[in-house]
């Protein structure tokens, strides 16, 4: 359970000379809502098949049955789709992307609503906040860059395009080999989920942190001042984190771009 939530159900005030619950990992920790055998079905879990539903969902309803002059749902999901047709595919790829922007319309879309989740009422957690689900998107996309790698280069070509730079004096050739290595095939997948982690991570906990503090500072004292900068400050930070939101799925799926454009090259 969340430590706004206990604060909540304790009453706990300032007054009360009750210690301040400062939020920790417990905020991102959450009760089973059923479980089978070791296996624990929780709340973010809930909340990111939610939004994979509603993705598909969406999309499906908008481009079931297109008409020649769409309709409210077709013409959102168009305007949807064509932003990352060209602010993304199209500027990073160029017109070879138009073949990819399905599957980076769905990461952007799917990450940009598990990102929304934190504001959304009774859901109020950003999925991606959970490590294990940039992970997973991170994966998928490194596993699409080696796929289409060896695909377009051939395992030599492939191979050449993840490690070799031309031109380069001999006693180098080894030092940079590494380098690329490390770079192409460890720490590309790596920072591509920790960036999106760490963004939803830091975010939720400044909000739980001036959410708690606001109910904690809420007396008829003078304290009730200070928690009105605190209720400000939450708010702000809510509204500030509906901007990262976006901003985080737009950067995930560009570097998913830029992956795949760098797997579409010869080996340089």
């Amino acid at each position: 359970m969340s430590a706004h939530t206990l604060l909540a159900e304790s009453g706990c005030h300032i007054q009360a000379n009750c210690g301040f619950p400062a939020p920790g990992l417990n905020s991102f920790n959450f009760k089973p809502i059923f479980s089978v055998g070791s296996f624990d079905f929780t709340k973010p879990m809930l909340l990111a098949i939610i939004c994979m539903l509603l993705v598909v969902g969406f999309f499906w309803a908008a481009f079931n049955k297109p008409k020649l002059v769409p309709g409210k749902l077709q013409l959102v999901g168009e305007i949807g789709y064509t932003f990352v047709a060209k602010s993304i595919a199209r500027e990073v790829i160029g017109k070879k992307g138009d073949k990819y922007v399905p599957f980076l319309t769905s990461i952007f879309f799917f990450v940009w609503l598990m990102n929304i989740m934190s504001i959304i009422p009774l859901a109020q957690f950003p999925v991606a906040s959970r490590f294990a689900f940039p992970v997973a998107l991170a994966a998928l996309v490194f596993i699409t860059y080696m796929y289409l790698t060896f695909k377009k280069n051939g395992f030599r070509g492939g191979v050449k395009n993840l490690v070799w730079i031309e031109g380069l004096p001999k006693p180098l050739v080894p030092l940079i080999v590494l380098l690329e290595f490390i770079q192409n095939v460890i720490t590309r997948p790596f920072t591509l989920a920790v960036r999106l982690w760490a963004n939803m991570f830091a975010g939720h906990m400044l909000i739980v942190m001036f959410s708690v503090a606001t109910w904690y500072l809420l007396t008829p004292s003078f304290f009730a001042a200070i928690a009105g900068g605190s209720f400000v400050l939450a708010a702000g930070m809510t509204a500030f984190e509906v901007l990262i939101q976006f901003l985080q799925a737009y950067i995930f799926t560009l570097l998913a771009s830029i992956y795949i454009s760098g797997a579409l090259e010869e080996g340089h």
